[in-house]
């Protein structure tokens, strides 16, 4: 930052982080990028700085955004946003939103930050990485951000995994959940039902099945597992027909427990025959994500 008069005693007493670590003079910044240092910290007006379009993160939380803009209000910014160069000198921010947010709150005129020269994909790739890196993203948010690589650069299931780092079969599950009605979306998005929940509850055949027992296990606060164990009944309900009338033979409660383990791991609708120690395993998959992810989880090569 421009160096300025001040008080030696006071940055001696160490009033923030920013008065005793060097800093280099502002640079204005250039719309060509040759003139940008790439890599290295520097310091910008936090209004040539522009939100990231590719941010995947729907919500902010307004306490830890408030206890940030304290600790910046206190230290300063101890870790440099991330952005690229815009044409007319401004920048589109990568990284660190809530750090650039924090510091306009606290009426920061300027925020270090390291400049990148990365395409459209690779910035939304960046961007994903490093909210998931850090957990901030709810599991719908990871859902919309992985569906977001896929349509918009074209990419294969695999490749969003090894982009991101995450297993095949995980993101196919994300992905899975896009296919829950936009009420039960909500209600993961706000944090009212876990992932544990959604991928239960996609078992079910029909969005209005979905809604009804979502609306339902939401009214009886179920967890996980009884949600698990309910809809399990809803596929496979017990009968009890006289012992006379009855053609179908009771399941093993073994052969049950395996096939309700299999339907849990897979979040498909999977189904048992057996008798006496022989038969089929059938598994139900809707589309052709259910049936990567069923191919990730077996163990399939491409």
């Amino acid at each position: 930052m421009t160096q300025t008069a001040t008080d030696p005693k006071r940055r001696a007493l160490g009033k923030g982080l920013e008065s005793l670590l060097p800093s280099k003079p502002i640079q204005q910044p250039q719309a060509s990028a040759q003139h940008v240092p790439d890599g290295k910290p520097f310091e910008i007006a936090v209004t040539l700085v522009d939100r990231n379009p590719y941010q995947t993160r729907g919500q902010v939380d307004e306490e830890q955004l408030a206890e940030l803009a304290q600790s910046i209000a206190a230290t300063g910014v101890v870790q440099p946003i991330i952005v690229r160069p815009l044409p007319g000198g401004r920048f589109q921010l990568i990284a660190g939103e809530r750090r650039w947010l924090a510091s306009q709150r606290v009426g920061k005129t300027s925020i270090p930050a390291v400049v990148r020269q990365v395409s459209d994909e690779q910035a939304l790739e960046m961007t994903i990485v490093e909210n998931l890196q850090r957990a901030d993203l709810n599991a719908m948010e990871q859902a919309r951000a992985f569906e977001r690589l896929s349509r918009e650069f074209k990419m294969t299931q695999e490749q969003v995994a090894q982009r991101t780092g995450k297993e095949r079969a995980s993101v196919a599950n994300y992905l899975r959940l896009l296919r829950l009605p936009k009420e039960v979306q909500g209600s993961v998005e706000r944090g009212l039902l876990s992932f544990g929940h959604a991928r239960a509850l996609l078992s079910l055949d029909n969005a209005d099945d979905i809604l009804r027992t979502a609306t339902m296990l939401l009214q009886q606060h179920l967890s996980v597992r009884q949600t698990e164990i309910y809809v399990q009944n809803l596929l496979n309900p017990e009968t009890r027909p006289p012992v006379a009338a009855s053609k179908k033979p009771v399941q093993d409660p073994n052969v049950r427990e395996a096939q309700e383990r299999l339907q849990r791991n897979l979040g498909l609708k999977v189904r048992i025959e057996d008798k006496k120690g022989k038969g089929r395993v059938i598994i139900e998959y809707s589309g052709i994500e259910d049936f990567d992810a069923l191919l990730s989880v077996l163990g399939s090569e491409e």
